[in-house]
């Protein structure tokens, strides 16, 4: 299960936690990746999400067709390398460093932190592990929206060029763009979505009779993931919608065909502008596209990191017998 388990008759290593972060992070991406694109080309469009002579997209479904109409299918996966390692990267950090946390609060912190607060240690260990994690692959997640946000002919033809590129004009903070946004949004948002799993999971295991910390089956991982997920995302969304934008700061060149640009001086000045240009629900902008991918991505995510994580320690119960 995910989160440390002194009960557990088989404790994984940190590798062997950090490779089923991997493999679920590289599945939930991969499925994943046509409803980021998106959700990202809503959020950089400063014009209406909805039918208007200036707005290039207006729902879901003409998006995903005016895509593939002008750019081939293959768009709905802009930036899937980047971010691929992205996920990849992101997931090792992340549940490697969730466990460690929980392990150490169970050694050195009352044992009531890991039975009866167990949702709250892991809202806070949730937290502070995706914080950790976002700083460290933060200038790959930048490339990717690049990426994404960038039509045709393109300013960025592979990472390499992308890597020059943003050295050579906006120097080493131009890979650190929207990092304070992001930290501010992803610390609660993966607190909230480990912590709310743990909960969901505890009440579901409740309702059938099972002591509340057994490890949940697949149908369960996915509905008690996507659940957390698209909660977690909902209420930190704003954020999300304010760091895409910091992003392509100084890359405004890719963005002219898919309408107006705008030049933001940090958060504040982004959040001000957003809310006096295009009202309050701009900072609402792809929503939608948004919390789908945040449930199908939670859901696949815990899914199959705890089937993994039961596969390897299978392998250690069937190698010690």
């Amino acid at each position: 299960m995910v989160g440390f388990n002194p009960h557990e008759r088989v404790h994984l290593a940190s590798t062997e936690f950090a490779f089923a972060g991997a493999v679920s992070g590289a599945a939930s991406r991969a499925i994943s990746q046509p409803l980021d694109v998106i959700k990202i080309r809503f959020q950089l469009q400063v014009e209406p999400l909805k039918k208007t002579p200036t707005s290039k997209y207006y729902g879901i479904f003409q998006a995903v067709s005016c895509i593939i109409k002008e750019e081939g299918v293959t768009a709905l996966w802009k930036g899937h390398v980047p971010a691929q390692v992205l996920s990849v990267v992101y997931g090792v950090a992340q549940y490697s460093t969730f466990e460690i946390l929980t392990e150490r609060i169970w050694h050195y912190l009352p044992e009531i932190l890991t039975t009866t607060y167990r949702p709250v240690t892991h809202t806070l260990c949730g937290g502070l592990s995706g914080c950790i994690a976002t700083a460290f692959i933060f200038p790959v997640d930048l490339i990717r929206t690049r990426f994404v946000a960038q039509g045709e002919p393109k300013i960025y033809n592979n990472f390499t060029t992308a890597v020059t590129s943003i050295w050579k004009k906006e120097g080493i903070k131009g890979f650190y763009r929207g990092l304070v946004p992001s930290l501010f949004q992803i610390g609660p948002q993966m607190g909230l979505q480990f912590g709310m799993y743990t909960l969901f999971i505890g009440l579901w295991n409740k309702a059938i009779g099972i002591w509340p910390t057994s490890p949940p089956v697949a149908l369960e991982s996915i509905i008690c993931g996507s659940g957390s997920g698209a909660i977690a995302k909902l209420l930190v969304y704003p954020l999300d919608v304010i760091k895409k934008r910091l992003q392509i700061q100084g890359f405004e060149e890719a963005r002219k065909k898919f309408g107006a640009v705008r030049h933001y001086k940090g958060p504040i000045h982004c959040l001000v502008v957003s809310v006096q240009n295009e009202g309050v629900l701009s900072l609402y902008k792809g929503l939608y596209p948004s919390l789908i991918k945040a449930g199908v991505v939670a859901g696949i995510n815990f899914c199959v990191y705890e089937n993994v994580c039961r596969i390897i320690a299978l392998s250690h119960s069937i190698d010690d017998r």
